[in-house]
């Protein structure tokens, strides 16, 4: 099968905004690794002195942790606004980890709760599994995870809170880095504290995450996270579930996760009843913003625009075209249970979003009230497009497309998606 050339697609930064320019020739100027250290002893001594914790649970993180953070430091070229974002969020991820094994210690009776009939949206990044999280996560009777419960899970928010939460205003001023820092990250993907989040977003304490490749040009630990079966992180996930869920039992839980894709086995064997809904939409469109989303996600924390990943690329290093033909194999082959996945077809289901809600709901055995299904047409309706600014990128040459199409052709016709490239 003919390889993608990957750098026939370029991501061409924005220019950054003199605030920011100022900051990172501060770093320059100074010795940066020592004033914003991030060795394995000062971040662990920091995240215990700041919760007053100091048991992190099973050890099954803490060879990645440190395979993660020498790369960090060896590969990453962070600048000295990475450094310190790199930092923060290293101690947002450590210190999570440390309230949540106290929360379980003192209140042992979370670990019963039982997670039925999950439903993950998964599928190829950006093949529109955020707007789909936002449509069903419209429906009353979903619950999705918050990126403020995501980041801040301890104590599990329960009704009769202080409206709103002081920890919304915490993850907002959090997140809200990554937009002053690279202002067209908004055009591309909106985060919010009070949105729902992706899996990736409370997985990052396993530290078994591909959401660190997706933002670092980490090799070593990529290569690691590929070889690893994925079961602590989801055995983390489904501990973030109970706890929130300890407060509070939903319908069904409605979470989302591109980078599930190369691990559904896994997955499955974790949530056995798992509903998984597939998002479909041409690979080769797809792919070609990913070049772009990679590029300024990695442009956040380091000067240099060669680091990104390139086209055709998925993230645990593989070609995605292979990544899409193990799921069609997982499926063929009863790997993975093939009547517990619902495949969307992107332009099908906008074309006529009322009768793909009922296709949907009534394939997974849901029951969809009127009132649900009016909630979700209504969040449909109201969806401003472009709201933060349009996303442009190039999909490449002629050739480049023809290339990718021949590469992604076994996936387009096994699922029947549509070329809108």
């Amino acid at each position: 099968m003919a390889k993608i050339d990957r750098k026939a697609i370029v991501y061409r930064p924005k220019p950054r905004p003199d605030w920011a320019l100022e900051f990172i020739d501060v770093g320059r100027q100074i010795d940066a690794r020592s004033v914003i250290p991030l060795d394995e002893d000062s971040l662990l001594r920091c995240a215990t002195q700041n919760t007053g914790l100091s048991d992190f649970g099973d050890d099954d993180w803490c060879e990645p942790f440190r395979i993660l953070l020498s790369d960090l430091e060896e590969t990453a070229d962070l600048n000295f606004f990475g450094r310190v974002m790199t930092r923060s969020d290293l101690l947002i991820h450590l210190e999570g980890r440390l309230q949540v094994v106290d929360w379980f210690k003192r209140h042992p009776e979370v670990e019963d709760e039982v997670i039925e009939e999950p439903v993950f949206i998964v599928g190829l990044p950006r093949s529109g599994t955020t707007i789909m999280q936002e449509i069903l996560g419209a429906d009353p009777d979903a619950r999705t995870v918050k990126m403020w419960e995501a980041k801040f899970p301890c104590p599990p928010p329960a009704p009769g809170d202080p409206v709103p939460d002081p920890r919304l205003a915490k993850a907002q001023s959090v997140v809200g880095l990554q937009d002053r820092i690279t202002p067209e990250w908004a055009t591309m993907h909106k985060v919010g504290a009070h949105l729902p989040v992706e899996c990736i977003e409370w997985t990052y304490s396993s530290f078994v995450s591909y959401a660190f490749s997706a933002s670092f040009y980490v090799p070593n630990y990529t290569k690691y996270v590929a070889g690893n079966d994925h079961a602590s992180a989801f055995e983390w996930h489904k501990k973030i579930l109970k706890l929130l869920q300890s407060t509070g039992r939903p319908h069904h839980w409605l979470l989302k996760g591109p980078t599930h894709l190369p691990v559904l086995p896994t997955l499955f064997d974790i949530y056995p009843d798992a509903k998984l809904a597939l998002m479909l939409r041409d690979p080769v469109k797809a792919a070609a913003s990913v070049v772009d989303v990679s590029g300024v996600i990695f442009y956040m924390r380091s000067d240099n625009t060669n680091l990104a990943k390139g086209f055709g690329k998925s993230i645990d290093g593989k070609d995605t075209y292979q990544t899409l033909q193990d799921v069609i194999d997982w499926m063929e082959s009863d790997t993975i249970p093939r009547d517990q996945i619902f495949p969307i077809d992107y332009l099908e289901f906008f074309g006529n979003p009322d009768a793909a809600l009922d296709k949907l709901y009534g394939a997974m055995g849901f029951p969809l009230s009127p009132e649900s299904k009016q909630a979700m047409l209504d969040y449909i309706s109201k969806k401003p497009k472009d709201k933060f600014g349009k996303h442009e990128y190039d999909t490449g040459d002629e050739d480049t497309i023809a290339t990718a199409r021949e590469a992604f052709r076994p996936f387009q016709e096994y699922f029947g998606v549509r070329s809108e490239v």
